[in-house]
């Protein structure tokens, strides 16, 4: 990221290589990295925080699963940012030039890719669950809820987790001078196939089956409208849908690039050799890591309750609408069991103490 010494050099003197084996790239970005992830992080962590207390809330308030994901995608977003941007592109980089023990580097490479596939991954259950719920809205009713989401959620973090582990063995691309080895070509399409073709086909086949659920509901509406008949509006349907598109479209623009520069580093010229896939792998790396800091703008953009839950956790407010939906669903069945047992009491009451009528009466003697 920053031309600093190449750290392998003498010990590639060392063994015999030619001077221009050992030409290392140069960084024409300079110091503009560091600048632009240290605004990030003092954005992004901030604006994710919020989200992450904002959709707290939603999710208290009313006990959709769909909340909980996007807390998960919030919350691995977080770690992504700490992990990556902080430890390993501030503090490893730019501070220590990364001249730290090897074991240390190892294992804060395994910490980073299992943020990154905690972050990408916790996307997919919330498709699904979207598909579900717009393509089988019966089946979603009887699968989809809290407690069922947050088991998902654990085994998406521990699947992430475990998949980070491999990586222990990443090369440097920036100071490694040697050409990719038989581990580095598997554990770079191995990661390529995790963090962006597997998902990305995921996405791809249920965004297109949503699509089209929905158009023929469109249609469907529109011949029932044209038939003068009554039927239930699609604007929340749309919003959901619009939101998801949007960030799943979101991930696969700026992921793009990195995956196109790690296979081009892998077949055609190394980032140590060639300053040109230098600077692409740089710039690709910037645009992959923005995509831990926009979530909170599509949402807002996309989600009026969202916006609400926003504008009442800057404002210190409590969540009145919390309490309007709650409390009535607190108080009817036990209004509903005092108003039996006083129609019960009152009618006992009524048999009990009521006069007889002249008709049933008996006649003194």
């Amino acid at each position: 990221m920053i031309d600093w010494p190449n750290v392998t050099a003498s010990s590639n003197q060392e063994l015999g290589l030619k001077p221009e084996e050992l030409q290392k790239s140069k960084c024409v970005l300079g110091f503009i990295p560091v600048i632009y992830y240290s605004i990030l992080l003092c954005i992004g962590v901030p604006v994710n925080i919020l989200t992450a207390v904002a959709l707290c809330r939603l999710a208290s308030r009313t006990k959709k699963a769909l909340y909980y994901y996007l807390l998960a995608v919030t919350a691995s977003d977080i770690l992504s940012q700490l992990f990556i941007i902080f430890v390993g592109f501030l503090l490893e980089t730019a501070v220590f030039h990364r001249d730290v023990p090897t074991l240390l580097l190892h294992s804060v490479s395994v910490a980073e890719f299992a943020a990154n596939h905690a972050s990408i991954w916790s996307t997919v259950p919330l498709t699904v669950d979207r598909y579900v719920a717009l393509c089988h809205p019966l089946l979603h009713r009887q699968i989809s809820y809290p407690a069922r989401a947050r088991k998902i959620i654990a085994v998406v973090l521990a699947v992430s987790i475990a998949s980070g582990v491999p990586f222990f063995w990443w090369s440097d691309m920036w100071r490694d001078s040697h050409s990719p080895t038989a581990l580095d070509g598997v554990l770079i399409w191995t990661h390529v196939t995790i963090i962006y073709f597997l998902p990305c086909s995921i996405f791809l086949v249920l965004n297109s089956l949503i699509i089209h659920t929905l158009r023929v509901r469109q249609r469907e509406q529109r011949c029932q409208e044209e038939q003068g008949t009554k039927s239930v509006p699609l604007q929340r349907l749309g919003k959901t849908t619009a939101m998801l598109l949007a960030i799943t479209s979101v991930f696969s623009v700026l992921w793009a690039p990195r995956t196109i520069v790690v296979i081009y580093h892998l077949y055609v010229s190394t980032v140590h050799q060639d300053w040109r896939i230098h600077l692409a792998y740089d710039l690709s790396n910037m645009l992959a890591m923005l995509n831990t800091a926009v979530n909170f703008f599509l949402y807002c953009f996309v989600s009026k309750p969202f916006r609400s839950a926003v504008r009442d956790v800057i404002l210190l407010r409590g969540s009145p609408l919390y309490s309007r939906r709650t409390l009535p669903q607190q108080q009817v069945p036990t209004n509903a069991s005092i108003s039996s047992l006083y129609s019960g009491n009152s009618k006992r009451f009524q048999r009990d103490f009521t006069p007889l009528s002249p008709h049933g009466a008996r006649k003194p003697s």
